[in-house]
């Protein structure tokens, strides 16, 4: 079984930003069938999407709701785009591993493939 870390880095501010989010939780939800292990960590900008995708009124709520388990943030790109609090209210764990962002260090060192979207 492969691991996977998606890396979600695209932001909210135009429809293929939303093209590239909805591939990467696609893309998640595929190895989660398929019983791999993966990681989907919104990135930079990308943490904008996870306020977004709380909102059960938007369209792909459903598909981020099934894979919140698989889900963590980078604290210091949440506070850096402000939405730390409604990050922290989320299911996502926020990640603080090197310098108050994720380790993609550790992950590739423990296997993962990184696929960044």
């Amino acid at each position: 079984m492969p691991d996977a870390a998606i890396v979600v880095l695209a932001g909210t501010e135009s429809p293929s930003d939303l093209g590239r989010v909805v591939n990467g939780l696609q893309t998640g939800q595929e190895f989660v069938a398929a019983g791999d292990n993966v990681e989907i960590i919104f990135d930079g900008a990308g943490t904008q999407w996870i306020p977004e995708l709380e909102d059960e009124s938007h369209d792909y709520h459903s598909l981020y709701a099934e894979l919140t388990e698989h889900m963590s943030a980078c604290h210091y790109c949440a506070n850096a785009y402000e939405v730390a609090n409604p990050v922290e209210e989320s299911p996502a764990e926020l990640l603080d591993e090197h310098e108050g962002h994720p380790s993609i260090r550790s992950l590739v060192t423990d296997g993962y493939e990184i696929i960044t979207y």
